[in-house]
């Protein structure tokens, strides 16, 4: 039986599925950091992908009751976990 993987980045979360931000790439710039926070993108916040237009367009993403607009590069720092999937799994 396969294990299933406990985090993901945002830019992988699929379409209208819910997950739980978890934190950021080590490699994220601190000002992109703290961009993404002062914006809502804290640990624990729910986010939900809303649109994945093709040719790997920029993603629309609903955190905190507010939607964003987030290119892959980024999307790709930010550190998401399916909601219902623990910690330790």
């Amino acid at each position: 039986m396969a294990k299933q993987r406990t985090h993901l980045t945002l830019w992988d979360l699929p379409l209208n599925e819910a997950a739980e931000l978890i934190g950021f790439a080590e490699s994220l710039s601190e000002r992109y950091r703290g961009r993404l926070q002062e914006f809502g993108f804290h640990s624990g916040e729910e986010i939900c992908c809303q649109q994945q237009p093709g040719f790997d367009a920029p993603r629309v993403f609903r955190v905190s009751n507010t939607t964003y607009c987030l290119d892959q590069e980024l999307a790709e720092q930010v550190l998401v976990r399916p909601v219902g999937v623990s910690s330790d799994a």
